[in-house]
C-alpha cells in the first residue's frame, strides 16, 4: 500500500504534520511547481487546504487556474482530489475544476449528516456532528451531495472523473485520521 499526499499551498503549513502522523508521506507543492508544465510529481491524493481562493490567505487560486488539465488528468487516472472552502465570497473559486462548483461564504458551526452509505463521513470521525465548523456551502453544483447542514445547504459534494475522485467540502476542521488514511492510501500512485 502506497500513502503519499500532495498538500498544495504557498508555505509549510502544520497540516503537512496531520497528514504524516497518520503514516503517509507530504510533499508540499507550491503555486509555482502546480503551475510549472516541466514539474512532475506522484501521489495518491491532493489536497487544497481551506483559505486557498481568499488572497488575504494564500497566492494559490491563480495558479489553480493554469492547471485544470492536469488536475483533471491526474483525477482521471485514479488519483484523489480533496478540496477545502475557499473561504472568500466568491462564485468563482472552483472554477478550476472539471465541473460547475458554486460557493458561498458563510462561517459558523452547523449540524453536518452524511448520506448513509458514504464513505466520507469519517472526515468527522470524533468531532461533534451536532457542531462542525464550516465556512460555506455549495448552492449550485453538477455532483452528488454527501453532506448537508440542518438546513439542507450541501456541505460536501463528490464527483467521480475517470477513475479517480474529487471531494469539494466546506468543513474547517483538520480531516479526521481515519480519513486521511483512507484517502491518501492506494495500491499505487498517479502521476501529476
Amino acid at each position: 500500500m502506497i500513502c503519499k499526499v500532495g498538500l498544495i499551498w504557498d508555505a509549510p503549513l502544520m497540516f503537512t504534520r496531520l497528514v504524516e502522523d497518520c503514516g503517509a508521506s507530504c510533499e508540499l507543492v507550491t503555486p509555482y511547481m502546480l503551475a510549472s508544465p516541466f514539474w512532475r510529481g506522484r501521489f495518491v491524493s491532493l489536497i487544497v487546504p481551506t483559505g486557498f481562493g481568499n488572497p488575504a490567505y494564500s497566492n494559490l487560486l491563480p495558479a489553480l487556474r493554469a492547471s485544470p488539465r492536469r488536475i483533471r488528468r491526474f483525477v482521471e487516472n485514479g488519483g484523489n482530489l480533496l478540496v477545502f472552502g475557499a473561504g472568500d465570497d466568491r462564485s468563482d473559486a472552483y472554477d478550476w475544476l472539471p465541473f460547475r462548483v458554486a460557493y458561498r461564504h458563510t462561517y459558523g458551526p452547523r449540524s453536518v449528516s452524511f448520506r448513509e452509505e458514504s464513505r466520507y463521513a469519517s472526515i468527522i470521525a470524533g468531532y461533534d456532528a451536532a457542531a462542525v465548523e464550516c465556512d460555506g456551502s455549495f448552492p449550485e453544483h453538477d455532483a452528488t451531495t454527501v453532506a448537508t447542514s440542518q438546513d439542507g445547504d450541501p456541505l460536501m459534494i463528490e464527483r467521480q472523473v475517470g477513475e479517480g475522485v474529487i471531494l469539494v467540502t466546506s468543513i474547517h476542521e483538520y480531516p479526521s485520521r481515519e480519513f486521511l488514511r483512507m484517502f491518501s492510501c492506494d495500491r499505487r500512485e498517479t502521476l501529476f
